[in-house]
């Protein structure tokens, strides 16, 4: 190989988690806990014997193959597979050190501090403004429409779309581009304030630009909160995590920091994945 072909060559895995520094101390609080989890769609058992430790103010990226349980993990944290009829959660899931499976939990006040990101943008067929104020609305979280109006704009800041939508924010969220409605999304996500911020696949219809908004998006918002985002992108999990847990058929088979999992991961089915031999 010509001197030239090896100086364009892409950088590797490693290398890029390796240009974000070394990870948060890992002595930060535990914000999440699952111990034994399994979960089932009916007879089908989606994940097994699930057992991590997350902590605060980290992003955490969750990766593998279609179909492995990445998803499925992510929506536990919030309960959203309640919607699913013919679901089953054995085992625990803390947030905060809070079993969020044991009875009389506040589901709707759970997924209030466990915000949701999907992977397709959804805006609600209403303004920029109404989109970021409903969650305040039903929640009753603003006291006045000043309160509410500093609120919204405060959102939209965080999600590093204020000043492309500040002279538009009564027209409908529907006209905007398809990164925008998906910051706008993350920003109704933040207006309420949560703990912790899933995302699912959130740049994965957007194109290079518009997802490299929202990785340093999710790098500037891991100061505020704790962030869990899946991924198929192996070099987006390298740009934007200081943490990454490998799913297979269900199974966690390595979590670990960033770096370490793009170099040397201790799992022989981690390092094939990760180097492309399948998956």
């Amino acid at each position: 190989m010509s001197r030239d072909a090896t100086a364009t060559r892409p950088p590797s895995l490693a290398a890029i988690a390796a240009r974000g520094g070394p990870p948060p101390a890992i002595d930060r609080p535990v914000k999440i806990q699952a111990e034994g989890l399994n979960f089932y769609y009916g007879g089908t058992r989606a994940l097994e014997d699930i057992s991590i430790r997350i902590h605060s103010n980290v992003v955490t990226a969750f990766i593998g193959p279609s179909g492995c349980g990445k998803s499925t993990f992510l929506r536990t944290l919030n309960r959203m597979n309640d919607i699913i009829p013919g679901t089953c959660a054995e085992g625990k899931v803390l947030v905060d050190g809070v079993d969020i499976y044991k009875p009389g939990v506040d589901v709707v006040e759970l997924r209030r501090r466990v915000g949701m990101v999907f992977q397709k943008s959804n805006p609600f067929p209403k303004s920029v403004f109404d989109n970021v104020a409903y969650g305040l609305r039903i929640n009753g979280m603003a006291g006045s429409h000043s309160e509410l109006a500093a609120r919204v704009e405060e959102s939209l800041r965080q999600a590093a779309l204020w000043d492309e939508v500040k002279d538009r924010l009564h027209d409908s969220a529907l006209a905007m581009s398809g990164g925008q409605q998906q910051r706008l999304c993350i920003a109704r996500a933040l207006a309420v304030r949560p703990d912790i911020l899933l995302m699912d696949e959130p740049a994965s219809a957007l194109d290079p630009i518009a997802t490299q908004r929202i990785e340093e998006l999710v790098y500037d918002l891991k100061t505020t909160y704790t962030i869990l985002i899946v991924t198929h992108n192996m070099q987006q999990a390298a740009r934007v995590s200081d943490y990454t847990a490998f799913f297979w058929l269900g199974r966690l088979i390595e979590y670990d920091r960033t770096e370490k999992m793009f170099t040397a991961p201790a799992e022989t089915l981690t390092e094939d994945y990760v180097t492309g031999r399948f998956g």
